[in-house]
């Protein structure tokens, strides 16, 4: 490649929150038809970085370039007139507002006609930017609120594509979708790239990085530690860049041993809500139980319902005797839940660190007069940060500037204090580096062993093999296969009973 080939130049960026040092001296490359994969663990500085070229936030020190000019955008606008969007890994639209509106917030001087905006011109290029990217099944009159998660982020792959950038930024993206949102952002890459433009990609999938991109740039600690050719790399060489060890390339459970107590911890007794149809099945203590099938089964939906977060509409969830209502019942009865929508649901961004550990346990830290001791949700908040090695610049930190495998550590470590005997976990590894992974996988194990009973909620049939006592496959809003722990499991026979 050439000089006159690149789109974008970043060169000794440099960016601190505190004493934390995001990034430091980092440089970075995009040439034209090219996708380069920006990988490393959690807290690496990768999202730092993507959204500072995105103009999400300013760097301390450093410059860059698009097409050879200047370049330092005040603002996401201004990265936009210069042809880079970014697609981000946590949620952006505005859950009040009508599809079109999410389209165009910001840009509705673009249909002002007069005094009026013309809304039937909006509509027709909201059903236009949808069609761009191959979406003909979103109505654009509606709400945010209604769409299910997948096609919110199909409505942001829309608004960004909607500029015609020529520098695109897909950050963790791929996660939240299923295998139909997947192929719809994967046809919108392959034709940035085709069209001679740069896409920056950031995947915890190091299968889907090695199939989607053609360099690797990796960080690590905030700094660049390699620049490598996609076509000479394996997982395995990837994973020890990132993390500067060698990580065992099976990190899952060993063995086939998926005894459990024979004490039932949760029942679920011929729920029925939304496709979900007449789901039974008994969860033990010191079993995980996994729950697998497409990403549109409902298996998301039975999450909520075992916390007590949706009112079934036929069956009940029942622990010890007590039939659970609502996420209050839940509680009492020890149950955790951690959602697969972890910014929205599993976390109060705006809130500390601090805060977000200690709100499930307020009534442990409390003193006989029911005034919460500031030394010992202090002690509490610095206790778990540590059991769980999050990264952090101190416990008073906003969970929002944490990265995703942090803030997920956070999440756990909430139900942790508060001493649950059920956990029930939806996608708890989703848009985490491989680091974090080995580490909740391993403490899913240490859980088991203390007797906790496990719903484990993925899309991710590797993890499901590896982890689970017991696994049920639902299909059409049914069970439609169940299997015990063993080696003769493959993923060709599990898909089977999906799809």
């Amino acid at each position: 490649m050439t000089g006159s080939d690149l789109i974008l130049q970043a060169n000794h960026v440099y960016k601190s929150f505190g004493v934390t040092k995001a990034l430091a001296d980092v440089g970075f490359e995009l040439h034209r038809g090219e996708v380069v994969g920006l990988l490393g663990e959690n807290g690496s500085g990768k999202t730092t970085l993507t959204t500072i070229i995105a103009g999400i936030q300013s760097s301390d020190s450093g410059e860059m370039f698009v097409g050879g000019k200047p370049y330092a955008p005040k603002s996401i606008a201004e990265a936009i007139e210069s042809g880079v969007c970014m697609i981000t890994q946590e949620q952006a639209t505005f859950e009040n507002l009508s599809v079109v509106a999410n389209l165009f917030i910001g840009e509705e001087k673009r249909f002002t006609k007069g005094p009026f905006i013309d809304h039937a011109e909006m509509k027709r290029e909201a059903l236009g930017a949808l069609n761009r990217i191959g979406v003909d099944f979103i109505d654009v009159n509606t709400l945010a609120s209604k769409l299910e998660f997948e096609e919110r982020k199909l409505v942001e792959i829309a608004r960004a594509m909607y500029y015609d950038p020529e520098v695109l930024i897909v950050d963790e993206t791929s996660t939240t979708l299923g295998k139909r949102g997947r192929d719809i952002l994967y046809r919108v890459i392959h034709e940035m790239r085709d069209a001679g433009k740069g896409v920056i990609f950031i995947s915890h999938d190091l299968e889907e990085a090695l199939e989607m991109c053609d360099r690797m740039e990796i960080l690590r600690d905030g700094k660049q530690v390699a620049v490598l050719e996609a076509d000479k790399l394996t997982q395995e060489d990837i994973k020890q860049q990132m993390v500067g060890r060698e990580i065992a390339e099976n990190f899952y459970r060993t063995g086939y041993d998926g005894s459990c107590s024979g004490e039932i911890a949760l029942q679920a007794k011929n729920l029925a809500y939304g496709m979900l149809k007449d789901i039974s099945f008994d969860l033990h203590k010191g079993e995980i139980l996994g729950i697998g099938g497409l990403a549109d089964c409902g298996m998301h939906d039975l999450g909520m319902l075992l916390f007590g977060l949706c009112e079934p509409d036929k069956g009940t969830v029942e622990s010890k005797g007590k039939v659970i209502r609502s996420n209050t019942d839940a509680i009492k009865q020890e149950f955790a839940y951690i959602s697969k929508n972890r910014d929205r649901e599993a976390l109060f961004s705006v809130m500390s660190i601090k805060d977000n550990i200690s709100i499930a346990s307020l009534n442990k830290l409390a003193n006989k007069a029911g005034l919460i001791s500031w030394k010992k949700e202090k002690e509490f908040a610095e206790k778990w940060t540590a059991e769980l090695s999050v990264k952090m610049s101190g416990i008073n930190q906003y969970v929002m500037y944490l990265s995703g495998g942090n803030k997920q550590k956070v999440a756990v470590a909430r139900w942790l204090g508060f001493g649950a005997e059920v956990f029930i976990l939806d996608c708890p590894t989703r848009g985490i580096d491989v680091g974090v992974k080995a580490a909740i996988y391993h403490l899913l194990t240490e859980l088991k062993e203390q007797g906790k009973a496990i719903v484990l909620i993925s899309e991710e049939l590797p993890e499901l093999i590896g982890m689970s006592d017991r696994m049920l496959i639902i299909k059409d809003g049914v069970i439609s296969g169940e299997f015990k722990r063993s080696r003769d499991i493959t993923e060709n026979l599990i898909i089977n009973y999906m799809i």
